[in-house]
């Protein structure tokens, strides 16, 4: 072993022991990582610092930025949406529907955004069909997971395996190259969960607060607009386009309540709607064409004489609770004169029990009562401190430019189909798809630049030159023939299921990037010295560090569900360790079989 290998292997150790400890986060880890490979000699600057320029990096930061796109234009939401009434009341049917839709929205974005989106539509669902959360949400999770093996850009490690073999220049992987392997293996978990839902724990979670401060139960008030698309439609046709995003309550027409009204009844310029709306709808008003905030056209856009000209600044939404000694109890909105007192303008009131009827402005505001509030941010931070409201929270909602969601899919599948044809390179076809969400205003720059996860954009730069350094210094072949030596006379199947559990193992206490750059290169040079095709062994490695759900720390889609469902360290390995076996004994037997020209039946 020569100098370089004991500096290398040092250096490693002590990354290792930092990753496990958690004692820094995992990427100022690869930063110190790539920085003392760079000050011993090990690798040369440009090879510390070639993982900020390399093709699964740039790919992933491009991969937020779509799939930001997709989220800022209502895309994911909806299927989300869609996917949650579609699963039904029965518990087979919600996970032979849940797992498939979840892996497929997994395979061209990021699984744990995926998990959070679903995560309150399916504990919604659980607590509405009286079905236990446990038995929904581990299912909907591994299939998050199973979801990033259909597609090479789904995660990290399939990249880093793929920029492993360019390197070596021992051939690559497209686009799709690993679909056949991760469609067996979300049919193979669907089937799995179906079958063995016995073994999922029956617990309700905590879908029991799911209502507390439910924000889709939020009341505001649409204006119809002159010259509005809606003007002469019918109220069945405008029920009909925002289904499941506004709910109708009430219908005013000159400031009176329209008793005579009726589902073929016709809007006209400057009817009152009141509606149910969540945060999100109603942030995204102002991109609905012929319709506004009555509050903000009544009161905003024209003050009335004395009323402070700052709110028709920089406007922002916050929501305020009513202290429970409030001077405004019992009083009406109109009568407390919100812009003429305050400065802001009422938008939105949320109440937990009762329905709200007649116009909001004359609503009596009760202890407790969410309202949702609009002005400049000079006037709110003065509210901040009024003695009659019990605190002051930002309205967490970002509007959907919901009319540009045809542009956001065509800018998603352009640059997949650019991709998978090779027309161009993935990272140029990825980076301009992003650009392009941005310059077609799908996404602003701010929110863009906000989707990207940072941490992991680092941790890939920085954990590549470790990939690099183990190549270079020949630790890699060092580690494969030893471990050849003592394989010796196992078929090439045990040799894949090895790679695959090493793998399996390590990504445990490891993220799958880092378990992908420390094997790959140890799985290509074993593959090399039996003279094999290196595709196979790679693959199953990064197979191993991906789809592997022996604990809940192995992946933190799992840690998101832990606690809305309850689990329990035991319940993850009594669900995980025989679907892992499965898994791993599907990907080595497809792997032989796609690059080693193996049988694909057993008989």
């Amino acid at each position: 072993m020569d100098p370089q290998q004991i500096v290398f292997l040092l250096i490693l150790v002590a990354t290792l022991a930092l990753f496990v400890s958690e004692k820094l986060r995992v990427d100022l880890v690869a930063m110190l990582s790539m920085l003392a490979l760079a000050l011993t000699g090990v690798l040369s600057p440009k090879e510390a610092l070639s993982g900020f320029s390399s093709e699964p990096a740039i790919i992933v930061a491009a991969v937020f930025v779509l799939s930001a796109g997709l989220s800022a234009t209502g895309i994911t939401d909806r299927i989300g949406a869609a996917i949650g009434r579609a699963a039904g009341g029965s518990e087979a049917r919600a996970i032979a529907v849940v797992m498939p839709a979840t892996a497929a929205m997994a395979a061209f974005s990021h699984h744990l955004m995926v998990t959070a989106m679903m995560l309150p539509i399916l504990m919604r669902l659980a607590q509405e069909k009286k079905l236990a959360a446990s038995r929904l949400l581990m299912p909907m999770s591994l299939a998050a997971s199973l979801g990033t093996t259909l597609t090479l850009i789904s995660a990290p490690a399939f990249l880093l395996a793929n920029d492993l073999l360019r390197r070596a220049g021992v051939g690559s992987l497209d686009l799709f190259a690993i679909t056949p392997i991760g469609a067996a293996l979300v049919l193979i978990g669907a089937v799995y969960m179906l079958a063995g839902r016995w073994l999922l724990p029956r617990r309700q979670g905590e879908s029991g607060n799911v209502d507390y401060l439910k924000l889709d139960r939020y009341y505001t008030e649409l204006v119809v607009d002159a010259e509005s698309p809606w003007d002469g439609k019918t109220l069945a046709a405008f029920d009909k386009a925002f289904k499941g995003r506004l709910q109708v309550v009430d219908w005013l027409r000159y400031g009176l309540r329209r008793r005579e009204q009726s589902w073929d009844s016709p809007l006209a310029a400057g009817d009152v709607l009141l509606v149910r709306a969540s945060p999100e709808e109603i942030a995204s008003v102002r991109d609905e064409p012929g319709l506004s905030l009555h509050a903000v056209v009544k009161y905003g856009e024209q003050p009335r004489e004395g009323a402070a000209p700052e709110t028709l600044g920089e406007e922002r939404l916050v929501q305020a609770v009513v202290a429970p000694r409030s001077e405004f109890l019992g009083r009406s909105v109109s009568e407390i004169d919100f812009l003429s007192t305050l400065g802001v303008v009422v938008v939105g009131l949320w109440r937990k029990e009762g329905w709200l009827r007649g116009e909001l402005s004359e609503q009596r505001l009760e202890e407790g009562d969410l309202l949702v509030l609009w002005g400049a941010q000079p006037r709110l931070e003065q509210l901040a401190a009024h003695r009659a409201f019990l605190m002051l929270m930002p309205f967490d909602a970002r509007g959907h430019a919901r009319r540009r969601a045809p542009v956001a899919l065509a800018i998603m599948a352009g640059s997949i189909a650019l991709a998978a044809s090779e027309l161009l390179a993935p990272q140029i076809a990825f980076l301009l798809g992003a650009v392009a969400m941005v310059l077609s205003r799908c996404v602003s720059v701010e929110r863009a630049y906000e989707a990207i996860d940072v941490r992991i954009f680092v941790m890939i730069a920085g954990v590549i030159p470790l990939g690099i350094a183990m190549d270079k210094t020949g630790t890699a072949d060092l580690i494969a023939d030893l471990l050849a030596r003592h394989a010796q006379g196992l078929p090439v199947l045990g040799l894949l299921l090895l790679m695959f559990a090493a793998a399996a193992l390590l990504t445990q206490i490891l993220s799958d990037a880092a378990t992908t750059v420390l094997l790959a290169p140890i799985a290509l040079a074993l593959a090399q010295s039996l003279g094999l095709s290196p595709l196979p062994f790679v693959v199953c490695t990064a197979m191993g560090a991906v789809a592997s759900f022996l604990t809940p720390i192995g992946h933190h889609g799992n840690l998101l569900i832990l606690n809305p469902g309850q689990y329990t360290f035991g319940d993850f390995l009594r669900v995980g360790v025989p679907l892992t076996s499965l898994i791993a004994v599907t990907v080595a037997w497809l792997s032989r079989w796609l690059w080693l020209g193996g049988p694909l039946l057993p008989f």
